[in-house]
């Protein structure tokens, strides 16, 4: 079928508390007739459906099976699902009624109050139907999709110690069971908050000027182009660029930045980011739905559904545990029994046991929990991680390589040295400097502007000036005619450099560019220009160590010099110069040849292939770049390299967290099993060993948040 003729649709879910329930729905959903394909994503709460364009009655359907499973959201996407508190959902209030009434029917028996076995068992007997109305709703939903799932575990068990005459035990498991998957779903929704934080971020109106009036609009109807008024205090509605007004923008939202950042008349600004101390008019460059937000809501929800190693090897264990729990449960109670004379209910008891430890899916759950609150954590931080498999890659890495412009350095040139000769100062120079530049198009004179505006110097005005091609410049600065340029625009008018050669080669040496000014007759003096080390790269080099990164190397198309003066600086392990693109390909091959896993950082655009061809593409200072956005396996939203310390940090701590939750999960199983499987283990015993770790486990990969 045609693609046109097909429609994508994202229906929000509530209630999913474990991936058997989201395969369920999956599931079910996907059988029916019409729909092509469905989705679930677990860790946003969302189902993504494809069915044919047009078909009104195929939707009903779909989002009627939905509510039959129990797990349809009606509420408005802007709302807050956390706004109903978790106690006061209808799952807790029959948990609490359950709980209550076993607890009473307990104290009434040990204080043996005067009532029959019979009446005991019927108050019991309500507190399972109550309590265990939603796992037995589970179950018998994955029953009709011919599945078994943790709940039908739980029901055979409490059944089983029903046909025993277990009636109280029968009730605590059920109670034990519901509380562990309340506070299961709690601690799942705590992780999803961090990505619903992030859709509440941004204001749903906006004041636009149309027709020279001041009006409300939703932020849906605002259109590319409009001009929108932001006062002090007020939140940046959509993505925009400021046409009046000048503030401080406070951007942590997006970039994680903590320090405000000063803008003005040509400054880009984001939806979601707080204006400061002055209002702005800003012109709309971005739909509501396109904005810089909207791409991290999206790229960060569907981070979540890529899956890592420890995922896919945790659901895959899952697949298989539960029947392999049921049949050792079946072969329990009957073999000893049939083969060899046991007491049937002995043995009986011992395949509930084994059927209520099995009770839990922490291994499953824990990984997914734990990668959610890392990427949560994460984007709320200013960097972007686009699944659980680059989580697990960042963690694992042995080689970072970094581009140098922009990424190092601050990727503008800026005047470093200033040598002038004997009767002429400083100020001198740069001001005749100065004044030449403001007639030329060389890329370094910017920085020889900004140098005389930092100093704020006066300016001459300059005539006859001429470019001289492959050499520099000269014109009239006050009447008296200045060269400024390289050392064969020198030669060229029979000037040597004399006392200066020493230091121009000194200043070379170090990787700057240097210009020489001078008259008709002498040089007067030196101006050497360089691309900075940001101020935070050698620290953050540092903090790479720290944590483990064997080697930083730097890959940069820029000559030999400049190169080994940056990796001197920065304390860089090794650096390659003079590179192509192609030959940063190679460069990135034969590191991953030498020591394994390698991440290259660079601005996601001129490195795309050095950043495809790495284990782990970072791309920096992303933020409004939708390149960047796209192409990368992480994205930090600045361009500052604490982003990227903090991000490894953070990916080392979520893969030792999932690997601590898999070896405890396993161990707890193995440990129950085996106990369960030579009697030293009651039901109710089991249950709350089992339960209590999975919350351990959860409660573990939740801390991720902080």
């Amino acid at each position: 079928m045609n693609s046109n003729s097909k429609v994508k649709e994202e229906i929000r879910l509530k209630g999913l508390s474990c991936t058997d329930c989201a395969a369920k729905v999956e599931k079910t959903v996907g059988k029916i007739p019409g729909v092509f394909e469905s989705h679930v994503n677990f860790a946003a709460s969302k189902i993504t459906v494809e069915y044919p364009k047009g078909n009104a009655t195929l939707k009903r359907e779909i989002l009627k099976t939905i509510e039959k499973l129990g797990y349809l959201d009606e509420e408005p996407a802007e709302k807050n699902p956390q706004e109903t508190v978790w106690w006061k959902q209808q799952k807790s209030v029959f948990l609490f009624i359950a709980a209550l009434i076993t607890g009473v029917t307990i104290l009434l028996e040990y204080l043996h109050v005067g009532l029959s076995e019979d009446a005991f068992n019927i108050l019991y007997g309500i507190a399972i139907v109550i309590g265990g109305y939603y796992p037995a709703r589970d179950a018998l939903s994955a029953l009709r999709n011919f599945t078994l799932n943790i709940n039908t575990l739980l029901i055979f068990g409490a059944l089983g110690a029903v046909s025993l005459s277990l009636w109280e035990e029968a009730a605590g498991l059920v109670v034990i069971f519901s509380l562990g998957e309340v506070l299961e779903a709690y601690a799942v929704e705590k992780t999803r908050g961090s990505i619903r934080a992030l859709v509440a971020l941004t204001p749903k109106e906006a004041t636009v000027i149309r027709n020279g009036k001041e009006i409300k609009l939703s932020t849906d109807d605002i259109q590319v182009g409009d001009i929108i008024i932001v006062k002090p205090g007020e939140k940046i509605p959509v993505d925009g660029v400021i046409i009046a007004g000048d503030s401080a923008v406070d951007q942590s939202s997006i970039t994680g930045e903590s320090i405000p950042v000063e803008k003005t008349k040509g400054s880009e600004v984001y939806a979601s980011t707080i204006n400061g101390r002055g209002s702005i008019e800003i012109e709309v460059t971005r739909l509501a739905k396109d904005t810089t937000l909207a791409k991290i809501i999206h790229l960060v929800e569907e981070a979540q559904t890529e899956k890592g190693t420890a995922q896919r090897f945790s659901e895959k264990f899952g697949k298989y545990y539960t029947p392999i729990m049921f049949v050792l449960a079946i072969t329990m109670a009957t073999v000893p029994p049939l083969l060899f004379g046991q007491p049937f209910n002995e043995w009986l008891y011992r395949g509930l046991v084994i059927l209520v430890v099995s009770c839990s899916c922490s291994l499953v759950l824990s990984v997914p929990v734990s990668i959610v609150a890392g990427i949560g954590n994460a984007a709320r931080s200013g960097v972007l991680v686009k699944g659980g498999v680059y989580m697990e890659q960042a963690g694992r890495l042995s080689v970072i390589a970094f581009d140098k412009t922009g990424t190092l350095t601050n990727g503008k040139p800026e005047v470093t040295d200033i040598v002038p000769v004997s009767g002429i100062n400083e100020k001198e120079v740069l001001s005749i400097a100065g004044s030449l530049e403001t007639r030329s198009e060389h890329p370094l004179a910017e920085a020889i502007l900004r140098e005389t505006k930092n100093k704020q110097l006066v300016l001459s005005p300059v005539e006859g000036f001429e470019a001289i091609t492959g050499k520099g410049a000269k014109g009239k600065v006050n009447d008296k005619t200045y060269y400024i340029g390289n050392p064969r625009l020198f030669e060229s008018i029979s000037v040597e450099l004399g006392q200066f050669r020493s230091n121009f080669e000194r200043l070379q040496g170090e990787g700057k560019t240097v210009i020489c000014v001078g008259d008709e007759n002498n040089v007067l003096g030196l101006i050497a220009v360089a691309d900075q080390p940001k101020p935070e790269a050698k620290e953050a080099i540092l903090g790479l160590k720290k944590l483990g990164i064997r080697k930083i190397v730097m890959l940069t198309g820029d000559n030999e010099g400049t190169a080994k003066a940056i990796a001197s600086q920065l304390g860089i392990d090794e650096y390659r110069a003079e590179l192509l693109p192609e030959d940063k390909i190679n460069a990135v091959k034969e590191l991953q040849k030498q020591y394994g896993m390698v991440g290259m950082v660079g601005d996601g655009v001129n490195d795309t292939p050095a950043l495809a061809q790495a284990d782990l593409g970072i791309a920096m200072g992303a933020a409004g770049t939708d390149v960047a956005l796209e192409t990368a396996d992480m994205a930090l939203m600045t361009d500052r390299l604490e982003q990227l310390v903090y991000a490894i940090r953070l990916s080392r701590l979520t893969v030792r967290t999932i690997k601590q939750n898999i070896g405890f999960s396993l161990a707890v199983v193995a440990f129950l099993v085996v106990t369960a499987l030579a009697g030293w283990l009651s039901l109710v015993t089991g249950l709350l060993l089992n339960e209590g770790s999975a919350l351990v486990i959860i409660a573990n990969g939740v801390r991720l948040l902080k």
